[in-house]
């Protein structure tokens, strides 16, 4: 696999996040996926697609210039997101992705944020 392969998989997965596309989120994350969130807060996979399923989680996702990391098994995707959320925040971090083939298909099964210092502001 390319580096291109895993920007385009990482783009459609967080499409699916926004848009709340549950079936498309679903088979995109292994069933042991976690999340680390900018706070530090760890989410399983079952509570964070409950909460994407619930309500909007982000209202817009951007990604930067991606870097990929790719073995036989694994790749990961590293780069900056502006992320905002439907209250009116707006975030920009470091984004982290590990993906692990399963099979055939590739699946996400950890990703963490890190904010960068002072980006936190309200849109508008």
């Amino acid at each position: 696999m390319n580096p291109e392969y895993f920007a385009k998989l990482e783009k459609e997965r967080t499409r699916a996040i926004v848009a709340r596309d549950m079936a498309t989120v679903e088979a995109m994350h292994a069933p042991e996926y976690e999340l680390v969130t900018p706070a530090g807060r760890v989410l399983p996979r079952e509570r964070y697609l409950e909460l994407i399923a619930e309500a909007p989680f982000y209202s817009a996702w951007e990604h930067g210039a991606m870097q990929v990391r790719v073995s036989p098994g694994m790749a990961a995707v590293k780069y900056q997101a502006k992320l905002a959320f439907p209250e009116g925040k707006v975030l920009e971090c470091w984004h982290t992705d590990i993906y692990e083939l399963r099979g055939s298909l590739w699946q996400a099964v950890w990703s963490q944020a890190t904010q960068l210092p002072g980006s936190e502001r309200n849109a508008g």
